[in-house]
């Protein structure tokens, strides 16, 4: 369910005089030319659209070990405020369209946001971009144990695994950037009736979400883990099942898409979703050798991507192996590239443009992969290794590691070191360093926000 605390109306009044009639330099609203437009003279002049658009990186999130989030300007990076986490045990991701930093923490059954500030509005015959102080927002949803958090087109969809202690079923909660700046009350909803450890991915007014069976039916191991995928369709704020893929999916975890496919992880492949004549139709992609025991249990997807990015890792975090799956060609295959034995991946992703994709790994490298075509099939290959930090990998604080997070206005990657306690911008088509930003303390994570450039399809 969600919940929000608001204002009385009369703190809400004093507030907004006090605010009209201080001039103040503390006031959190930035003000520029290009973005203040006279409404009223809209209609009798033409006007470019880039009097409404804001030039600029965007912004970036970053979570302390101290149970607090610190956001930067990534145009000059100052730091625009702090705000003091209710719980310890938070997670760090972003929004949908980017503008929230979204903190969830699974043990408390919350998950909250902070305002960046920076957000753009389709008025229809332009875009309008806005820029303001960074806020942390009243607005909260909770559930049982927020585990996965998933966006795609707009939408993010958070799967709450519910308690077996507690009788406590697993349900999703679907949420866009405007229902948290309009703090929607009733949010798009799917309801189990049983706990899981599941997925989900969103579309539309689409879900494809997981199903756990019956114990005595179940093909998982572990029964907590799902082993099919259905469809469910939104009706008056409630997802209602329409179809069950008939293809089993044993201890079902992790899942992506692009633009035609779903791909969850399987123990014994992946499972390939696609919609065909208004339905969705399934198949297996099995395990290929090199895996041996090891399954998929973690996939990346990227909408300019053909192909998925799958890696398959112990429960000790030690050995991966990155696997290459293709939806169109039913194959998957290893990647030519895989960790060095003495590092382990600590973190992965795609590029803006889906053309490469990064893995930060455990000795400060960040290695690159790039898509190539060979033959109509695409290929990744290991651009470079480039090392992001000059410190000793020894001096590392206990329980933290790098971590990264992509640019979605374009081609770049921000890296945290909490050795040098600072964040390099990496500029990925010279593989340089553009810019350092000095934070002074170690971060546990970070993340970028702002106004995300759309693709063209």
């Amino acid at each position: 369910m969600t919940s929000t605390r608001k204002l009385s109306l009369l703190a809400a009044t004093i507030g907004a005089l006090l605010l009209t009639g201080c001039g103040d330099a503390e006031t959190t609203i930035i003000e520029k030319e290009s973005i203040e437009v006279d409404d009223s003279t809209e209609d009798d002049h033409d006007h470019s659209d880039d009097e409404y658009l804001i030039d600029s990186l965007g912004r970036l999130a970053v979570l302390t070990a101290n149970s607090s989030t610190a956001i930067y300007d990534l145009d000059d990076g100052s730091e625009l405020d702090t705000f003091s986490l209710t719980y310890a045990s938070s997670t760090l991701t972003s929004s949908a369209d980017y503008r929230y930093a979204v903190i969830a923490s699974r043990s408390d059954d919350y998950v909250g946001f902070i305002d960046s500030g920076m957000w753009r509005e389709d008025h229809g015959e332009h875009l309008h971009d806005y820029e303001q102080g960074p806020a942390m927002s009243d607005y909260e949803i909770t559930g049982s144990r927020p585990t996965h958090i998933v966006k795609h087109d707009g939408q993010m969809a958070i799967f709450f695994d519910g308690d077996a202690d507690s009788s406590t079923p697993a349900s999703v909660q679907v949420v866009s950037d405007t229902d948290i700046s309009g703090e929607t009350s009733v949010l798009p909803t799917l309801n189990y009736t049983v706990n899981m450890h599941g997925a989900v991915e969103p579309k539309d007014d689409y879900l494809l979400s997981t199903v756990r069976r019956d114990d005595a039916e179940s093909t998982s191991v572990a029964k907590i883990l799902p082993d099919q995928v259905a469809l469910y369709h939104l009706h008056d704020d409630e997802y209602e099942q329409e179809q069950v893929l008939d293809v089993l999916c044993p201890d079902l975890h992790g899942g992506a898409q692009n633009e035609t496919y779903a791909v969850f992880g399987c123990s014994d492949g992946v499972l390939i979703a696609h919609e065909h004549d208004d339905e969705y139709e399934a198949e297996k992609i099995v395990n290929i050798d090199v895996l041996d025991s090891l399954r998929i249990g973690t996939i990346y997807g990227h909408e300019e991507s053909d192909t998925f990015i799958g890696i398959a890792a112990g429960h000790d975090a030690g050995e991966s192996i990155l696997i290459k799956i293709a939806p169109e060609d039913s194959e998957m295959e290893a990647l030519e590239w895989q960790p060095e034995t003495d590092a382990s991946p600590v973190a992965y992703g795609f590029s803006y443009e889906g053309d490469m994709f990064l893995v930060l790994d455990s000795q400060g490298y960040l290695n690159i992969l790039s898509a190539h075509d060979h033959d109509g099939e695409t290929h990744w290959e290991l651009e470079q290794s480039f090392d992001i930090s000059d410190e000793d990998i020894a001096n590392m604080p206990d329980g933290m590691n790098f971590s990264m997070t992509v640019a979605q206005n374009g081609n770049y990657v921000y890296v945290s070191d909490p050795i040098a306690e600072h964040v390099l911008q990496i500029d990925l088509e010279t593989i340089e360093v553009v810019s350092d930003i000095e934070l002074g303390f170690a971060a546990a994570s970070i993340s970028w926000l702002g106004v995300a450039e759309e693709h063209d399809h």
